[in-house]
């Protein structure tokens, strides 16, 4: 699988803009208290880290396997009250039973044991914290990729094993649901997250799969330039489009969340 993860400025034109929309919602969603021990599993950049801070925590987490993403985020959030580590999710470096919140976006499904990361957040969660997690809905409501595979499928059939879509069935209500209610967890509840992504042109939209990080923009960069570009107008012919030439997209999240038992 093409999956790079290596730069905070990329990641952050391709999906890092579209991802704080998503935690804001996120976070209103779960009506924390100030005062809290957050732990932000696979927190990439920092964008979630960051919106955690609109709520007053007393100390937030953040662990990412990117030394890249780390350092970024790092360079961003110079707050005494945050603290950044390189840490996976099936081993995380983490205290047991000590976070109020342990939570994780756009991560879980890249996971290779995603039933093991959840274990170790249940672990890192204090008795009555809270779990929460987003992902995408790559199958159907995140429309910038959708639109995307729905190209790259149509030219490589190839394409189809690396279809985000298809290649990460946990993306829903239904899995989610299943996988915290293997790690323990109560009171489990799950909704859709739908941000607007508006393109200002089609290479606002286009640029960012240039830069390879993630599946799609990896797949892009694997293609060679006549391949690339019998993609890119592929996508840009079925795009809607417009009068100003932008365009209006959507991106839907699925969001869950669950508590600890005492």
């Amino acid at each position: 699988m093409i999956d790079g993860w290596k730069s905070g400025e990329a990641y952050e034109g391709y999906i890092g803009r579209w991802s704080r929309l998503v935690a804001k919602s996120f976070l209103a969603w779960l009506e924390p208290p100030h005062a809290l021990s957050w732990l932000d599993v696979g927190c990439g950049p920092g964008a979630l880290s960051a919106t955690i801070l609109g709520f007053e925590p007393r100390q937030v987490a953040g662990i990412d396997r990117s030394i890249a993403y780390v350092q970024e985020a790092r360079s961003r959030l110079a707050d005494p009250r945050v603290r950044f580590v390189v840490g996976d999710a099936e081993r995380l470096p983490a205290k047991g039973a000590y976070f109020d919140r342990v939570v994780s976006g756009l991560v879980l499904n890249f996971v290779p044991r995603p039933e093991i990361a959840l274990a170790e957040m249940a672990r890192a969660t204090r008795p009555s914290g809270t779990i929460a997690i987003y992902l995408w809905d790559y199958a159907g409501g995140m429309e910038l990729l959708r639109h995307f595979w729905d190209a790259a499928t149509a030219l490589d059939p190839a394409a189809l094993d690396l279809d985000e879509g298809r290649r990460f069935p946990i993306c829903g209500p239904e899995p989610l649901t299943a996988l915290l209610e293997d790690a323990g967890l109560e009171r489990i509840e799950s909704r859709p997250i739908d941000v607007p992504t508006r393109f200002m042109s089609f290479d606002d939209y286009w640029s960012p799969f240039l830069g390879g990080q993630g599946p799609a923009p990896g797949y892009a960069m694997s293609l060679s330039d006549d391949r690339r570009a019998g993609l890119r107008d592929r996508i840009r012919e079925r795009l809607p489009v417009d009068a100003d030439g932008s365009i209006t997209l959507t991106a839907r999240a699925w969001a869950i969340r669950g508590r600890k038992p005492d």
